[in-house]
């Protein structure tokens, strides 16, 4: 029997909470793991006890402002269980933003695993020069 590396698994893990993605523009998934385990996963969507984002409410044709991004999400999931995020791996379906990655530096990330690239760079930059080890990475290439 061939198994899954525990990065495509953690990966695929990130592309399924992507799927409870409220977000009409993009659906992003994202997930923190310590030693190859889950610990928290996140997804985008409008803030806990809010209406969900449509197109009533949101401009499709523009960045959204109203969304909290997946990395987000799964970080402060973590905090409010109580769960460190110091040392973790967090895997996302899309590259963080710059925001997002100023808070994943402060959470702790060691290493940032992604899929798509991201409208802009300047988180990746970030990244690289806080020492955040940073990747994108292909499914097929961890089969």
């Amino acid at each position: 029997m061939e198994r899954i590396s525990r990065h495509h698994m953690l990966m695929q893990m990130a592309m399924t909470a992507a799927l409870r993605s409220t977000c009409q523009r993009k659906q992003v998934g994202a997930l923190l793991a310590i030693d190859g385990r889950p610990i928290s996963i996140g997804y985008g969507g409008a803030p806990s006890h809010f209406p969900h984002c449509d197109e009533s409410i949101c401009d499709l044709t523009k960045p959204c402002t109203r969304t909290v991004h997946a990395e987000a999400n799964a970080i402060a999931f973590a905090a409010r269980k109580g769960i460190a995020t110091e040392g973790s791996a967090l895997y996302c379906t899309l590259a963080p933003c710059l925001d997002c990655a100023k808070l994943i530096i402060n959470a702790g990330v060691l290493e940032v695993f992604y899929l798509e690239m991201y409208r802009s760079d300047e988180g990746l930059d970030l990244f690289r020069r806080a020492g955040t080890y940073v990747r994108q990475i292909q499914l097929a290439s961890y089969a």
